[in-house]
């Protein structure tokens, strides 16, 4: 992006993206409310608009010079690459990473593929398919496990595993979204989110739930989840601010996004997974992390936005 001063008549007419027909809907929805608002107070001239179907509509017609896309998950969302693809043909510019980036980062094992190909820290894995021997692929890993569909996000679908008997019921949870699933070795420790800004990666986020999990409903509904950013003191922080960075870009990411990450009780770093197009409702994190360095919404959604200029 150059250093002229940017107007917010040189977006022209912006679509934000979101809702859609993934699992992840009603959380697109309330981000993209966010968003929306947030570039119509800056003045821009934003529209909102629900699903791909709906986009498309409007590409036909020539009524829009980019996206902001807020649109979360696979198969009907807008993380896994397709929308990427098709606004690359219409030649639209957009918020968030590439086609590439955005297909790896939705599928967690391909994800996990290219961080060991380079030597990148992530939990110990088995690819499971239907009808596989799930008691046998957790004893190769040991308990606990944790048990989620390959390529779901917002904790839909996870189940966390301690014993051989709770197997089966985690495995139908799962199987019940498309695509393959994924059992993960279970790491015990602090978990953090660590959001990427253009090169910039932003301050950790140690997430502490009220409960034991950070599941969907802390995520999107309570109130009780603590957040400390940053989540470590240097030099440890930038430890894992330099990983992050490397994991990012090493699957092809750009823009902007966010790695969830475990630190066990030794200090080991752990790499998840990527968001390429993070919450941004109330409770979501890149928001709380940029307000640490000083970046208010509504600038920080100008900042992503203004990405697309080139």
């Amino acid at each position: 992006m150059s250093d002229k001063v940017i107007q917010a008549a040189d977006f022209g007419c912006v679509a934000v993206l979101m809702g859609g027909t993934s699992s992840e809907r009603e959380v697109s929805l309330v981000s993209g409310a966010a968003v929306l608002k947030a570039l119509q107070d800056r003045g821009v001239n934003a529209i909102g608009v629900d699903g791909i179907p709906t986009l498309l509509d409007g590409l036909i017609a020539r009524k829009f010079d980019r996206v902001f896309n807020i649109l979360h998950g696979n198969k009907g969302g807008g993380e896994n690459g397709v929308l990427q693809g098709l606004l690359e043909s219409f030649a639209i510019p957009y918020t968030g990473s590439g086609v590439l980036g955005s297909a790896l980062a939705m599928d967690k094992i391909r994800t996990k593929q290219v961080w060991l190909s380079l030597g990148l820290p992530t939990p110990r894995y088995v690819r499971l398919e239907r009808g596989d021997d799930v008691v046998a692929a957790a004893r190769t890993l040991g308990l606990p496990v944790i048990i989620k569909p390959s390529c779901e996000g917002s904790s839909v679908g996870i189940t966390r595993v301690f014993k051989e008997s709770d197997l089966d019921a985690a495995v139908q949870l799962a199987a019940g979204y498309p695509g393959e699933m994924l059992m993960e070795q279970l790491i015990e420790g602090s978990e953090f989110s660590v959001p990427v800004l253009g090169e910039q990666v932003l301050p950790s986020i140690r997430i502490v739930p009220a409960g034991e999990y950070y599941d969907y409903h802390a995520k999107y509904i309570a109130d009780n989840t603590t957040y400390i950013c940053p989540g470590l003191e240097a030099p440890e922080e930038q430890q894992m601010q330099t990983l992050v960075l490397k994991a990012f870009k090493a699957i092809g990411c750009s823009g902007w996004g966010r790695i969830d990450v475990m630190r066990d009780q030794f200090g080991k770093h752990y790499l998840l997974e990527v968001n390429t197009a993070p919450g941004m409702t109330s409770h979501s994190l890149v928001p709380k992390s940029a307000r640490q360095m000083g970046i208010e919404f509504e600038e920080l959604v100008w900042r992503i936005l203004a990405d697309t200029l080139g």
